[in-house]
């Protein structure tokens, strides 16, 4: 992947990769744990399980952002990607309840582990495919600006930290004899990914809230409105959202009222061209006023 450009690392194409690679770690990890019989190891792969899950659901649902506007829903379908997000949370969580079950009972009765180079080997190389894809999937998040790689990317970044926490306890284990601690590795694991399980679903919860955009992009529209203003033009009740990889803001425009709608409207054109090339993706809705006109945008009677 990485002679390929960042634009042709498209959502679909990595999802669809994530999708291979969830299947190929999914049989190395469970081959590992056949063989050792280690409860770490267990909870590795199920945590494949989940990526798998969580890539076959996140592609279908960057496929439907895609989709184009219409008449249902005239701002388009970007917000599908959040409930990419917070299924793939919901599954993460579920996946550590049921590591922390099954560690629970290994940690009452420990159990012997055997063949552990195999078992880490096969652990090591799985966790490289994972590394080399979640690079992918940040890097191609960023230019795509897609929450659905971004959420894939850090699971698989937890997944990875799970391998080498799994790797290192096992590895413990095999030079102590202490073999409770593979139990006890198996509940770290579990409690790191509670965590990203519940940060996910936190993120999602955000977006379908309208959260506002990102600092940086905030930052970017106030400097473009700074290069229109003058003691005859002003702007206020600026207000930004997020809906997937789109971005919208909605302010006020005042003019000199002696302005015909013509020239009003011209100058309205330039501002929103210039806020659209500052941010790609934005969506920008300016309302027209006259520089002797106050809105009443927070009036009492419009939060009733």
């Amino acid at each position: 992947m990485p002679f390929l450009s960042l634009q042709a690392l498209t959502p679909q194409r990595l999802l669809k990769a994530s999708i291979g690679v969830a299947v190929l770690t999914i049989v190395l990890k469970t081959w590992a744990w056949y063989i050792t019989d280690s409860v770490g190891l267990l909870s590795d792969a199920m945590e494949s399980f989940v990526n798998l899950a969580s890539a076959m659901f996140g592609l279908a649902m960057v496929t439907i952002a895609q989709r184009p506007a219409d008449d249902d829903h005239p701002y388009g379908h970007h917000k599908a990607e959040y409930f990419s997000s917070g299924f793939e949370g919901a599954l993460i969580i579920a996946a550590a309840l049921a590591i922390i079950w099954a560690a629970g009972h290994r940690l009452i009765n420990p159990q012997p582990i055997q063949q552990v180079g195999w078992g880490l080997g096969l652990s090591v190389i799985s966790s490289a495919f994972n590394g080399l894809l979640a690079w992918a999937m940040f890097s191609s998040a960023r230019v795509h600006r897609s929450m659905a790689l971004q959420a894939g990317a850090k699971h698989l970044v937890t997944d990875v930290w799970t391998s080498v926490g799994v790797v290192v306890g096992i590895t413990a284990v095999a030079l102590t004899g202490w073999l409770w601690l593979d139990a006890v590795v198996a509940i770290g694991v579990a409690l790191n990914i509670l965590r990203e399980g519940l940060h996910l679903v936190w993120r999602s919860s955000q977006g379908l809230m309208d959260e506002a955009v990102e600092p940086e992009v905030l930052d970017e529209i106030k400097k473009t409105l700074q290069g229109f203003e003058h003691p005859t033009i002003r702007f206020d009740h600026l207000a930004t959202r997020r809906s997937g990889k789109r971005r919208f803001v909605d302010l006020h425009m005042h003019m000199p009222p002696a302005w015909s709608l013509g020239r009003a409207a011209a100058v309205r054109a330039s501002v929103e061209q210039a806020l659209m090339s500052a941010v790609p993706g934005l969506r920008a809705t300016i309302q027209l006023l006259p520089s002797d006109v106050e809105s009443h945008f927070d009036a009492e009677r419009d939060l009733i």
